[in-house]
């Protein structure tokens, strides 16, 4: 029976077609659909640093002293879908004397909010219990692949957005990110009703003083593949002023800089450093890997084809009418019985 393949060939041409099918789906079919922001997500994050707070024991602005904010990330598995993800988020500012906290909302300011978002864009989506209402393209995170250029960042105290400029690459515990800054001016977040002598009037006994929020400075370094933030650091500075007053009265909250602990910021690089070098790995890794190997294979097999044609073609004969006799072939001069072992 004439066999125009030897089964390793085809094996080894199947296996290299497959790859080479492998290869661009990895890339351009599994690895955007890994790009999603998680819905398991279980974090806490921890700033640093020295300022000013308004003691209620002692009724007056300390300073000098040391603060804590403490934020807690946790995903919402139940409401998210697998368009969106849906985070709850607890905030809390403490001086020394109120850490550990028994109860966050004994903290200097305690904030709850309700984060919902588009798991591809990043983009906010106003559903689910949202809380509070927020725009822009960056908060807890920015998009996936990041870009150099100016992003939206919402920040929450101000409630409203904040453009942040690309300032180039910064290390963070010997790995690389896009460092984004920003500063706000003043501007009036609400209002709040305290003693008079707090805004410089003692003769009345409440006033409807006016809450003005700063930030000295906002710096933020992310992960250029999937947006977390490696590094974070702020100065947030909140006063009162008498109603119609441009002058602040009494200073709530004020730090030049709070920033990542040193163990956030390893905490943060380690999450980064995995999740991105999954996604290089379904991304860039494998399809490479895959289709270099699959064009390797898919050749091999090919040439060991050929030759199996050529091979049986030859054992076969080639010799069609009129064409020469060989040597010692039945047709030639020689003995009859001096007969090939090929004709028995």
């Amino acid at each position: 029976m004439r066999r125009t393949a030897s089964p390793l060939s085809l094996v080894l041409l199947g296996l290299g077609a497959f790859l080479l099918v492998l290869a661009p789906l990895l890339a351009w079919y599994v690895e955007p659909r890994a790009k999603r922001t998680p819905v398991d997500i279980d974090t806490i994050t921890v700033f640093k640093g020295k300022g000013s707070y308004f003691d209620t024991d002692k009724i007056k602005t300390v300073h000098n002293k040391n603060l804590t904010i403490t934020r807690q990330v946790r995903g919402d598995v139940k409401d998210s879908t697998k368009e969106h993800a849906v985070w709850d988020v607890v905030t809390s500012v403490d001086p020394d004397k109120s850490l550990p906290a028994a109860d966050p909302h004994d903290s200097l300011q305690f904030t709850q909010e309700r984060w919902v978002t588009d798991r591809e864009t990043n983009r906010p989506v106003h559903c689910c219990g949202e809380k509070p209402y927020f725009e822009g393209e960056a908060y807890l995170k920015f998009p996936f692949d990041v870009e150099k250029r100016s992003y939206v960042w919402w920040d929450n105290t101000l409630g409203a957005t904040v453009p942040l400029t690309f300032r180039g690459t910064k290390k963070i515990q010997g790995y690389e990110g896009y460092r984004f800054t920003a500063k706000v001016k003043p501007a009036k977040t609400g209002t709040r009703l305290v003693p008079g002598r707090l805004v410089g009037q003692p003769k009345r006994s409440n006033v409807l003083a006016e809450e003005w929020y700063a930030n000295h400075g906002v710096e933020l370094v992310a992960d250029k593949t999937t947006g977390r933030i490696i590094y974070a650091a702020v100065g947030p500075r909140k006063t009162l002023r008498a109603p119609g007053s441009d002058k602040d009265a009494t200073v709530l909250l004020d730090s030049e800089r709070i920033a990542f602990t040193t163990k956030t910021q390893k905490t943060q690089v380690g999450l980064a450093d995995d999740d991105s070098s999954r996604l290089k790995l379904v991304g860039t890794t494998l399809p490479v890997g895959a289709g270099a190997l699959g064009a390797v294979l898919a050749a091999a097999g090919a040439v060991l084809v050929v030759r199996g044609r050529r091979s049986n073609s030859g054992a076969d004969g080639s010799g069609g009418p009129g064409s020469a006799a060989e040597p010692d072939g039945p047709n030639s001069d020689t003995s009859p019985t001096a007969l090939q072992p090929t004709t028995m």
